[in-house]
This record gives C-alpha cells, structure tokens and sequence, in this order.
C-alpha cells in the first residue's frame, strides 16, 4: 500500500512553521508527524502540500492510495483502521478527514465513500501553532513507548543522579557524565550521540535529540523536546525546539516552539505570562489577526532561520515569522512578519541576498547544503509575507 500524507484544513494555522515545510514534517514529542506515521506502519510516505514545496517535498502517487491527515498523530487503534481500508472507505472524525482511500487519478467525492467515524478518544491533533508546546507531553510519552518497547536503554552513568529510571532511555553514544534526570512527571529520552553536560537539571517530559546538546548547568522542565543537532542552555520550560538551532547561553524560554536554523542570542527572554494573568492571544495568519488561544501561558513562535540579538526580550505572545533579524532594546511588535530587519525601534525589510548568505554559512556549518530548492521556498515566502511588512 502507498500512504500519502496531506496539509488537511489547518496548514494555514500553523503559519509560520508550515511556511517551510509540510503539516507532515513539523516535530511534537520526539518524533516529526511523519517519522511517527512511518513507524507504525512501516513504510515510507510522501507529501501532498502546498506548490511551491512540492519540488523538495513531491508526492509519489500509485494505483492504490491511503491519504493521512497530517495534523493527526498515529495511535494504535486509528492506525489498524487505517491499514484495513479498502476503496471507496474513509475515516472521519468531526466531519475532518482522517485518513481515505484513493485510486490514481481518482477525483474524491465523500458523498459517494462508506464513512467510518472515529469513536475512539485517543487522537492527539496539531490544529493550531500552540498545540505543538501544548500537547508535546503527551506526544513525548506516545514517542517514547514506541521507540522503547523490547529494547534496553544504555546504563545510566555512576555519577548521574536519576529518579524513576525505569522512565530514562539512554541510547547509544549518548554522554551525560554529572547531571540530574528526574523522570517523575514524565519519560525521558536521551537520543544517540546527543550530550548534557556538567550540572545540568533536567525534569521530564523530556526529548533530546540525536546529537544535540545541553549546555552545562542547565534547567529543563518539561514537557519539552530539543531537536536534533540542537544546543540549549540556561531555563527552558514546555518548548520544542525543531532541529538545527541554537539557545546556547542562559535566558529563559517558555511555553514556546522554535523553528530550524534559529539562533537566541545571549540573555534572550521572553514572557509566557501577561501582568493581568489574562488569556493570551496569538496572531493568526488565516484571520490576519489576534486569535484567543484558551491558554494563560504562551511564548514565543519563531519560523525557521530566524534569529535575535543579545538581550532580546519577547512580549506574552509574540510570532515570529522566517528569516526576520530582531536586535535592539525594548519589546518588538509581537507579530514580526518575515524578512523583518530591526527591533522595537522600527523594522525594515531583510533582503533575500543578505538572508541568504547567512543561510548558507550557517548550514554549511552543519555540513548541511542550502540548495536551490531551499532558495526557492524562500523567495516565495518572501514575496508572500510582504503584505504583512508592508503593512
């Protein structure tokens, strides 16, 4: 059988994340969407998303296809569902498509499929950028008991302090001389080649990572994943961190979810809680405007290759679109739109040559190609998003 993953309705709620990849590629727990589907059903998948990533991401279609909402993460109910479909099924759930089956070339009518409505209370959904830090608790321990089951962990180093270690996962090559693991509240998963250093404080649930690190002295709460080839440091609390970025020094992040190819400069902050204790409210870019998120703690959303300066301080709510420069004293705007240059001071437009030098050098630093392709992605986000630098 071929799976074909696609976006689903919520793509656009999940701007700026999604400006950069497919709904399917976007990391909760310790795994991306994809990855998780992949390994309950033991095949590879492709993508249907939006045109303009389709180079990078293409969908393979066959003479018979399953299509997987994914903003839905697999569990092992809806996942037998799915792989006994036969033609003209599929699974709905609140009338949103959950998964269908589709011949090739096949112009889906739902009018026309036996509907199968989802019973089960299982599913976790990502339907809006916040459900990502929101739900990562959960997706972490889902993770962790399928990535653990019928394996041994790597013994937990003699002087690693460790509480409830039959919720710690070490895998190989993972380095962690003289640190403390509190699995309490929640797994731990240490990823292969990843390493905390000296001091550091971590409580679960907690994800690190293939080689990423933990600086020394740390504070991690959970729930929280570190992506990989990701260094952290200083207080970190309910974040997730995509890959390939960098919150090396102390400040404190909170109730947030940072992008690929990020980098927090020294004693950056932000705010996760308003001074009134008020709900907080999170720029749509579907509305083009100020969504009320149900939570009284949310942070930062930064889109991929988006950096900031020394001493950066986040408002309560702030996005963060791709490829914005932030520097400067003060709060800056809590919606900065892509391509943004400056701070709290004013912003000016990041021109695309400039943008993507650094790109390039930053990634060659990982031994990571810039390619065409990426090139292309983001001259149109940068075209895209300039309605909202003008604005």
């Amino acid at each position: 059988m071929n799976y074909i993953l696609f976006d689903g309705s919520v793509r656009n709620q999940l701007l700026p994340f999604t400006f950069t990849r497919p709904v399917a590629d976007i990391r909760v727990g310790i795994l991306t969407i994809r990855e998780k589907w992949e390994k309950h059903l033991g095949f590879a998948t492709t993508t249907v998303t939006e045109d303009y990533l389709s180079e990078k991401y293409p969908m393979v279609e066959m003479e018979s296809n399953i299509l997987i909402n994914a903003s839905v993460l697999p569990t092992e109910n809806l996942v037998k569902i799915v792989e006994n479909l036969s033609e003209n099924q599929a699974i709905f759930i609140d009338d949103e498509p959950l998964a269908f089956f589709a011949t090739e070339g096949q112009e889906v009518d739902f009018d026309t499929y036996d509907v199968i409505e989802y019973s089960f209370d299982d599913i976790l959904r990502i339907q809006h950028t916040w459900d990502i830090f929101k739900l990562n608790g959960a997706a972490i321990q889902q993770d962790f008991d399928l990535l653990t089951l019928g394996r041994t962990s790597q013994p937990i180093p003699e002087m690693t302090i460790a509480f409830n270690k039959e919720q710690i996962f070490i895998e190989e090559g993972a380095v962690l001389p003289l640190c403390s693991l509190n699995a309490t509240d929640g797994p731990i998963y240490i990823g292969r080649n990843s390493e905390i250093m000296e001091g550091s404080m971590i409580r679960g649930p907690f994800a690190l990572c293939e080689y990423a690190t933990v600086k020394m002295a740390a504070k991690i709460y959970g729930a929280t994943t570190v992506g990989p080839h990701t260094k952290v440091g200083g207080e970190i609390n309910n974040c997730v961190i995509f890959g390939y970025s960098n919150k090396g020094h102390d400040g404190f992040l909170g109730n947030s979810v940072i992008g690929e190819w990020c980098n927090l400069g020294a004693d950056t902050n932000n705010s996760n809680l308003k001074n009134n204790y008020a709900e907080v409210r999170l720029w749509d870019y579907e509305t083009e405007g100020f969504a009320k998120t149900g939570l009284q703690f949310c942070g930062l959303m930064m889109g991929d290759h988006s950096k900031c300066g020394i001493n950066t301080m986040f408002n309560t709510g702030t996005v963060v679109g791709v490829s914005a420069n932030i520097f400067g004293s003060g709060f800056p705007r809590n919606f900065i739109p892509s391509f943004s240059w400056g701070g709290s001071a004013g912003m000016t437009t990041y021109k695309t040559n400039k943008a993507f030098e650094v790109a390039k050098v930053v990634m060659d630093r990982r031994n990571i190609e810039f390619t065409e392709e990426d090139i292309k992605i983001l001259e149109h986000v940068f075209e895209e998003s300039g309605q909202w630098r003008r604005g």
